[in-house]
């Protein structure tokens, strides 16, 4: 009978308020950042970095604990995807002003904007960060050698990633063609989903799920990917992108062509 992989429940309690706490330094320097600026859409940038530093924190403290290969992979995988993230919202939010999303909501503040922002922005993100990161947390606590699981999860990972780099490089190129403005991007990736970069981001999450998963506590962490995925393919991701193009010319056509999330080939326009 092959024995349980043990699990240092105490240690891995122990961590939480350290991962916690550095989120929150990360947060408040973003804050006085977003403030110095006059542009709370910095946090933006802080998100994908959140996910860094809550690796590192606890890649650090489950020294001797978890499994030194999950461990190492786990902060791998996390890093590029975090910070490549974080260098592509950065680079394309330089030298500009409050996005308009966060222009709308803070507009509306009873009182002092910045303390509505820490209400409505910063701490509901904190929130969310920290409990997605709870499969990354988990994993690196987690004994028991890398088996066929986390490797499945890696190549997901690595899909992943190439979905949500190549569709922002595309995006990029498109909109910086000043004769491709107003129109829709229906080429590369974007021929195949609506939503390359955040299907790509599902993906690395449902990556990074099974990496964990690979060792039994890892499973109970299914809330966690689940949550990222349920907010880009449903609520904050992919329907506020869509309701905000949907006025553009061509765009119901595009919808009408083009899978929704998954990529799938281009229908075919009825006889």
């Amino acid at each position: 009978m092959t024995a349980v992989p043990f699990f240092n429940f105490g240690a891995f309690a122990a961590s939480l308020p350290w991962t916690a706490a550095a989120l929150l330094v990360l947060l408040a320097a973003t804050f006085a950042l977003g403030v110095a600026q006059r542009r709370h859409s910095v946090i933006d940038t802080a998100w994908g970095l959140g996910f860094v530093v809550v690796a590192v924190v606890s890649w650090m403290l489950s020294s001797g604990h978890g499994d030194a290969g999950r461990r190492t992979l786990m902060l791998v995988l996390t890093a590029l995807w975090g910070l490549r993230l974080a260098g592509f919202i950065g680079w394309r939010a330089r030298g500009g002003e409050e996005d308009p999303r966060y222009e709308k909501m803070l507009s509306a503040a009873p009182g002092s904007r910045n303390t509505y922002a820490i209400r409505r922005v910063y701490l509901p993100q904190a929130v969310v960060l920290f409990f997605v990161s709870l499969t990354i947390q988990v994993a690196m606590f987690s004994t028991g050698a890398v088996g066929w699981l986390a490797w499945l999860g890696v190549a997901a990972w690595a899909v992943g990633l190439f979905f949500e780099a190549v569709g922002d490089w595309q995006l990029a190129r498109f909109k910086a063609d000043p004769a491709r403005k107003g129109t829709v991007l229906n080429t590369g990736l974007w021929r195949y989903t609506r939503h390359p970069n955040y299907f790509g981001d599902a993906a690395v999450w449902a990556g990074l799920f099974l990496v964990a998963a690979d060792s039994w506590p890892g499973v109970l962490t299914v809330l966690s990917p689940a949550l990222m995925i349920w907010a880009l393919a449903g609520r904050t991701g992919k329907p506020l992108t869509e309701q905000r193009m949907n006025e553009r010319p061509g765009y119901r056509e595009y919808i009408e062509a083009t899978s929704g999330f998954f990529p799938l080939p281009p229908r075919r326009k009825a006889s």
